[in-house]
């Protein structure tokens, strides 16, 4: 099930253009009909595609034979006079799409949509993995859980008998407890399902809650997508166990028109988005196709990173963040470079902003390592500097606590920062006051650059500096002093303390 608005905006994308007077773009379609030749009135459905169809007219007939509330044909015509008055008559939509998008393309963005549009866990996807999970447990007898290959809960039955504590904890946790999970991979479980299709039984182990289990493999040719598991304190017997690894291979179909159909959400939200960031001469309309508001956005950016593993944390943060689609996430993400860009509603308090950050974060493995920043509030039109915003803040510092930096807060060093790039774009002087310190450290031992850094950022307080450099506050007043007596520094002018706090992290590099 999908909205007509929905459909005309991601078909858009592939060139189709809307026609006729439409009241109700919030209508829900639930079904799709092919236009058959040697059956030409045997389809009824919301959706209608006009394949081979000779002209408008043939297809905004047949598309009435089939009672759909829009039809989509292949053509450059655009509707006539008599053509529009027929539409406006049945309240019909006519989509027309170019005819070098071909029938094969529009059918699997119209079936993924309509049939598959309902929201699942990992994002748009088929609407029934509930049901399904109720067909597999009648056929083997059993309750069934279906987990991903991280063994977190998809979907589950609803039959309750052989029920076990792990089960139970299992649903409510939305994932496997660690202890059994722990336990399971020590037998060799997981093992198995990594090299084998082959349904596995598992014996009871009261001292884990576990009454027993029988687990299939979930695989697309030899990757692996899942599990399923059916409680049972016996081996289930053959008959059972081919019906749970035919009911596997069923979820594996289903998981992969999941994803293909979260894929096609994906990469319509991130094509608009990177529109938006990059500066969009059609803002209102991109954010528009988004669904969120066009004022009081922040840009987040994000990074995450794994040792020895080679993009794989910004592409699971991507995947974590992109999670169920539409209406049920209120931020809209791209993955673009190395760099999840996301555009949330926040206005004036960036605590959603962290709250985001901090769901992202607790959602992937401990050791994905995520640095993160957080743009200013913008307007559509103004979210390409957001975006800047959100990338400085991600390049300062990290602070203590490793709390993202925020532009509201974080300004003042952002100001400077830039001011620093800009000092660097040009030849430094190699004779400035900074670079006759560096050279009287490098030919006495003492200590004057970091010192004089130290006492300018703690704005001439020496107890402060003190502190930073790790030594008494009186050695900050000896070194001072002696710096003082050198003729070419000169501390009690504003504007050239601004210069030195600009130019020593360019000289110390």
């Amino acid at each position: 099930m999908v909205k007509l608005d929905r459909l005309i905006n991601i078909l858009s994308r592939y060139g189709a253009r809307l026609h006729g007077s439409i009241a109700n773009r919030s209508v829900e379609l639930h079904s799709v009909a092919v236009h058959d030749p040697i059956r030409p009135h045997a389809a009824t459905g919301d959706v209608f595609l006009a394949v081979g169809a000779a002209d408008l007219t043939e297809a905004l007939a047949l598309a009435a034979d089939a009672r759909a509330t829009v039809a989509i044909a292949r053509t450059t015509d655009s509707p006539d006079p008599h053509h529009r008055h027929t539409l406006d008559d049945a309240g019909t939509a006519l989509l027309t799409v170019d005819p070098s998008v071909s029938w094969s393309q529009i059918a699997s963005v119209v079936y993924g949509l309509v049939l598959e549009g309902r929201e699942t866990e990992s994002g748009r996807g088929p609407s029934d993995l509930f049901a399904l999970a109720d067909t597999i447990s009648a056929s083997v007898d059993g309750p069934v859980t279906i987990e991903d290959q991280l063994s977190r809960v998809m979907a589950y039955s609803t039959a309750q008998h052989e029920t076990d504590p792990v089960r139970s904890d299992t649903i409510l946790g939305r994932r496997m407890p660690e202890r059994v999970r722990r336990f399971l991979d020590q037998q060799g479980i997981f093992a198995h399902l990594a090299t084998s299709d082959a349904p596995l039984y598992i014996p009871p182990a009261p001292e884990h809650g576990l009454h027993g289990r029988t687990v299939a493999a979930v695989r697309a040719g030899r990757e692996l997508l899942g599990s399923v598991w059916v409680s049972g304190r016996e081996p289930l017997p053959p008959h059972r166990a081919r019906a749970l690894q035919e009911g596997a291979h069923t979820v594996a179909l289903h998981l992969l028109r999941s994803r293909v159909s979260a894929d096609l959400e994906r990469q319509v939200e991130s094509e608009l988005v990177i529109e938006l960031i990059e500066g969009s001469p059609d803002a209102d309309a991109a954010i528009g196709k988004l669904g969120i508001p066009a004022h009081d956005l922040r840009v987040i950016a994000l990074q995450a990173h794994a040792e020895q593993e080679r993009n794989a944390g910004i592409l699971l943060a991507f995947e974590r963040a992109t999670t169920g689609f539409g209406w049920s996430r209120r931020g809209r993400s791209t993955l673009f470079g190395n760099t999840v860009y996301t555009l949330l509603p926040a206005g004036d308090d960036p605590a959603p902003a962290y709250r985001w950050i901090a769901d992202i974060a607790a959602s992937l493995p401990a050791h994905i390592d995520i640095v993160a920043g957080i743009g200013g509030t913008a307007d559509a039109r103004d979210l390409p500097a957001s975006r800047q915003e959100a990338d400085e803040c991600m390049a300062l510092p990290p602070t203590p606590t490793r709390t993202p930096h925020c532009y509201d807060t974080a300004w003042d060093r952002i100001l400077i920062q830039r001011l620093r790039s800009v000092a660097s774009t040009g030849r430094l002087p190699s004779r400035d006051p900074v670079a006759q310190l560096a050279d009287a450290d490098r030919r006495g031992g003492t200590h004057y650059v970091p010192t004089l850094q130290a006492w300018l950022e703690a704005h001439g307080d020496p107890n402060a500096a003190a502190r930073t450099l790790g030594v008494h506050p009186n050695t900050v007043r000896h070194r001072m002093r002696r710096m003082r007596e050198f003729d070419y520094l000169d501390l009690d002018d504003p504007t050239k303390r601004t210069a030195l706090l600009i130019a020593l992290p360019l000289h110390t590099g």
